[in-house]
């Protein structure tokens, strides 16, 4: 088949858990179908230059538009967040609906035939609107909404609230309209996938689960630090920054008062300068920001802490973490989506107080939470392989092109 995929940028290099899951899944079906990829470039010159490449290496075929990128700070941005209440539409969904990708898949759609159109992030199905271009899916990273009903739910300036709220209700309505304009919506997890039937009402939805790499996550045999903490995720996303000011101002602060020696290791791309600035004073803290490899870090720690309360989707990082064998402690909101046995895979608390209780006990019982981490593992090796993923997406896109071809042949 030939199909037609649309994104914000080149999911290239893997920075980012979205960038993880795309390329991961694209790759392994990059040699069954002919591939275009239809996005933004890259804001790097040099990451765009090397995201090409790579994309050419797999056999996929890149249109690459450039547009101008709004900056997320200063006067300018404030003043499009004002701008922006007199739009139906949420501020990431209108910020992303560039007319250079909208007029690049125009023309490129009326020169070639696709079988399928695939969106690769729910805000990009507004390229798709009123275009006569064919059948479409669009993948659901996360139900949007709900993470702006968790930002809403712990925002503590009434003003800042008062936005949030109705960003949150502008993105419940554009993905009731998506999810239904969408031939397919595409869920990462069972409990996306029933948020969406319910809120939505929108019954035609498929999983094909966040996973990882098997082979290239795999423990090592250096013994590891137990009283050493990871806290792994992208640095410039809201819901991780959330979770590490909750880690710096409550969470570890309580563990060091009970384990003096303990550490923190913040490991992510694109810190921001408040980050750096607050971890420069701190004893027992260190900052990795945007490391081209995040295993010697997961060998190195003791246990990796998920404190998020704001988020959708699974996350990645959990999944990455048990392939190597390494204990994990989250809140119910960090594994959500996760078909994982809390109390035999990982400990899941829910609240400051737990997290850091729960953190104290697995780095004075660092055998018992490693077996644990060994029977995680052994989940993890069955039920979230990426391969298993791609063979379900490769079947979505069949069912839905199939479909096409009936109706024409009809």
């Amino acid at each position: 088949m030939h199909i037609a995929i649309l994104d914000e940028e080149l999911p290239y290099p893997l920075t980012s858990g979205k960038r993880i899951r795309t390329l991961n899944l694209l790759r392994r079906l990059a040699d069954r179908h002919q591939l275009t990829y239809l996005c933004h470039r890259n804001a790097d010159a040099e990451e765009s230059r090397v995201a090409e490449d790579h994309f050419a290496e797999l056999g996929i075929e890149t249109i690459v538009v450039d547009r101008a990128v709004p900056p997320k700070s200063g006067p300018k941005f404030y003043a499009r967040l004002a701008g922006n209440l007199l739009s139906a539409l949420p501020y990431s969904v209108a910020t992303h609906a560039s007319p250079e990708l909208r007029q690049a898949v125009r023309r490129f759609a009326s020169k070639h035939h696709f079988d399928l159109w695939h969106c690769e992030w729910t805000p990009y199905a507004e390229t798709m609107r009123d275009l006569n271009v064919g059948p479409w899916v669009v993948m659901a990273h996360n139900v949007e909404s709900l993470i702006w009903q968790r930002y809403m739910e712990t925002e503590p300036n009434p003003v800042k609230r008062w936005y949030v709220r109705r960003q949150w209700h502008k993105f419940e309505r554009f993905e009731r309209w998506a999810y239904s304009a969408a031939r397919r919506t595409i869920a990462v997890s069972p409990d996306d996938a029933r948020l969406i039937r319910e809120r939505f009402g929108v019954w035609h939805v498929d999983v094909v689960d966040n996973g990882v790499d098997t082979e290239f996550f795999q423990p090592v045999e250096s013994p590891r630090e137990p009283k050493t903490i990871l806290f792994l995720g992208s640095l410039d996303w809201r819901p991780n920054l959330d979770g590490v000011r909750l880690l710096l101002d409550d969470i570890f602060p309580t563990v060091q008062a009970f384990e003096p020696e303990a550490k923190l290791l913040l490991v992510g791309r694109n810190p921001p300068e408040w980050l750096r600035q607050q971890v420069g004073n701190r004893p027992g803290i260190e900052l990795h920001g945007s490391v081209p490899d995040v295993r010697p870090f997961i060998a190195r720690a003791g246990v990796m802490a998920v404190p998020l309360r704001i988020g959708g989707g699974s996350r990645l990082k959990i999944l990455e973490a048990l392939a190597s064998a390494l204990p994990v402690v989250s809140t119910k909101i960090g594994a959500e989506g996760l078909e994982l046995e809390a109390g035999r895979h990982l400990d899941i608390v829910d609240g400051i107080e737990p997290m850091a209780e729960t953190l104290i006990a697995a780095i004075r019982n660092p055998w018992r939470v490693q077996k644990q981490a060994e029977i995680g593992r052994r989940r993890v090796l069955v039920r979230y392989d990426w391969s298993t993923l791609a063979e379900r997406l490769d079947q979505v896109w069949l069912d839905c092109a199939s479909k096409t071809t009936l109706a024409r042949a009809a």
